[in-house]
């Protein structure tokens, strides 16, 4: 299996085991992380989760080849992976307990859009973060251009939006990605740290908690963004430069875009 799960207490660790494709998320990783928030969700023992990677990667990000044509035949909501609780929040509901993340190494595309759906992120201090698909033809649609302005600031943002440019742990934690910077090799214990203190705590009270704050963040802004989202993807998807970001990915060469 490429993804584990594991309870220790009323906490569930979720890790992706692709350390082969540097922890690429395929279709198999997609429904098995969607159906661990399904049961973190559901589960009345269990009151928070931590998502990390196994190995020296967090996420090179989507398995494109494996997984663009089938976006592409049923649109953006299939990285919910038909689960209840979808773990970007952006496309189904989100999971009602708290999740902390644990980043390491490289953390591209969608490693971002999960640190921007979390509660709280932990990070190596090598963490590599970039957010490739402006340079794959296609746009984030994990919730990136959603809530990256608005948590992030507009700048911030834009920055590694529109660019596509690596930065690294210490300017993810100036602009608020990450809420703590650790050594290489301390994320998870440090991320299970944080999730036992609070799982400790009242859970109807954090759940309440969590629920108010994300009504207060989200507004109607969140819905009408993601629509937007939805109804920009297929004709960008069918574009000619996303066929060439797919093939210069899969051919590891520079892309040669034409913006048609």
């Amino acid at each position: 299996m490429s993804v584990t799960v594991e309870q220790d207490g009323h906490v569930l660790l979720i890790g992706i085991d692709r350390p082969d494709k540097r922890n690429a998320w395929n279709l198999e990783v997609i429904e098995g992380v969607g159906s661990a928030y399904d049961r973190l969700a559901t589960d009345d023992d269990l009151r928070i989760g931590v998502l990390f990677g196994h190995g020296d990667h967090f996420s090179a990000g989507l398995d494109l080849a494996e997984v663009l044509p089938v976006m592409q035949a049923n649109g953006p909501g299939i990285i919910a992976g038909g689960s209840a609780y979808d773990p970007f929040g952006m496309w189904g509901t989100p999971v009602p307990k708290p999740v902390v993340l644990a980043l390491q190494g490289i953390s591209f595309t969608l490693s971002i859009e999960l640190a921007l759906a979390s509660d709280i992120v932990i990070a190596a201090d090598d963490v590599r973060f970039r957010q490739l698909e402006v340079g794959r033809g296609i746009l984030p649609f994990g919730g990136a251009t959603v809530r990256g302005p608005r948590q992030l600031g507009w700048g911030n943002a834009m920055r590694f939006l529109l660019t596509g440019e690596e930065f690294g742990a210490a300017e993810a934690l100036r602009i608020g990605l990450v809420q703590e910077v650790v050594a290489p090799g301390r994320q998870l214990s440090r991320a299970l740290e944080l999730a036992q203190v609070i799982a400790a705590q009242a859970p109807l009270g954090v759940y309440g908690t969590l629920a108010n704050a994300r009504i207060a963040a989200r507004g109607d802004a969140e819905t009408a963004a993601a629509e937007h989202l939805a109804s920009l993807l297929p004709p960008l998807l069918a574009s000619e430069d996303a066929k060439e970001g797919v093939l210069s990915f899969v051919e590891r060469r520079e892309a040669r875009f034409t913006g048609r």
